[in-house]
């Protein structure tokens, strides 16, 4: 398929022992065969699909007051939220203080009214919600990953690997994603030449032939999240069976949090992750994200079953 790699699945380690809580416990799997987009959809796909279909994202819709209940009149405009680098270390009891949100900002303007996606057509698309992923795959026949299919892709073959291409994570000084280089949440070196997101296919490829399955942005996938995978080893798919697999996460709904807004899993970190902050430019990890909650450093990609 276009733009797509087959990937033969099989059983595998999923998940990891020694990261995060939430990444616990590693456990055998299997997922079947499928096909998966090479690349996080970009704004030039995202642009033909939204040309095509007239949609509106999340973003770009105001907030209906009885959906928040307690809502101030000033926030029920469209927005999105942008991360903004502060000019200093930030303190210890300020929670998120780079985290804005931005009237105006959406895919088309990522960082707010007067930004463009004019010389980022080739970068992956942002702000986006659940939802704008689920409907742009639906637009292209395709699916969002489960969990598990896009844990396997992001490994790409490599058992047990800390990271999507071995277990260094600079190999010969060799940077092989875009995330943060610095101390979080203000001084970014750059080395890697990108404050925020990259052209998708600018760093290497994994051994499946995907570009930024780590880094870059975050992406969404299908499973409803809870904090670790337990249950998931009694309902993963037999080695060999054809069906994708399945975990108690992604059976559950919006109450597995205990939060009237459901919370997917978010896999492969984004240009966000930094050693010193969130180290989750893994394929084991895995962030909680309310399904109506875009932002600047969240994309997705799709696959065929």
């Amino acid at each position: 398929m276009l733009g797509m790699r087959l990937i033969h699945g099989r059983a595998f380690q999923m998940g990891c022992d020694d990261g995060y809580p939430d990444e616990a416990p590693a456990h055998r799997v299997a997922v079947g065969n499928f096909w998966i987009d090479e690349i996080p959809v970009t704004n030039e796909q995202f642009h033909e699909f939204v040309a095509a279909t007239g949609y509106t994202t999340l973003a770009e819709i105001a907030p209906d007051p009885h959906d928040y209940p307690g809502i101030s009149s000033e926030m029920t405009r469209p927005g999105s939220a942008v991360f903004f680098k502060p000019n200093r270390p930030a303190e210890a009891d300020i929670f998120y203080p780079w985290w804005k949100f931005v009237f105006g900002a959406d895919w088309r303007h990522p960082l707010g009214p007067g930004s463009s996606i004019r010389d980022l057509m080739d970068h992956p698309v942002v702000h986006v919600s659940y939802a704008d992923a689920q409907a742009f795959a639906r637009w292209a026949g395709k699916s969002l990953p489960t969990e598990a299919e896009w844990e396997f892709a992001a490994r790409g073959g490599l058992e047990g690997c800390r990271y999507a291409w071995g277990d260094e994570l600079a190999p010969q000084g060799r940077l092989m994603a875009n995330y943060w280089q610095g101390d979080f949440p203000w001084l970014n070196t750059l080395a890697d030449g990108y404050e925020r997101t990259s052209p998708v296919r600018h760093f290497p490829p994994n051994e499946f032939h995907l570009y930024d399955m780590i880094g870059n942005v975050w992406e969404w996938t299908a499973d409803w999240y809870s904090a670790n995978h337990m249950g998931s080893r009694d309902r993963a798919c037999c080695a060999g069976s054809p069906r994708p697999h399945i975990t108690e996460h992604e059976s559950r709904g919006p109450e597995t949090l205990n939060t009237p807004v459901g919370r997917k899993v978010l896999k492969g970190g984004s240009h966000l992750c930094a050693a010193n902050y969130c180290r989750r430019y893994r394929p084991a990890a895995r962030y909680p994200q309310p399904v109506d909650s875009p932002t600047s450093n969240i994309g997705f990609r799709c696959i065929v079953r």
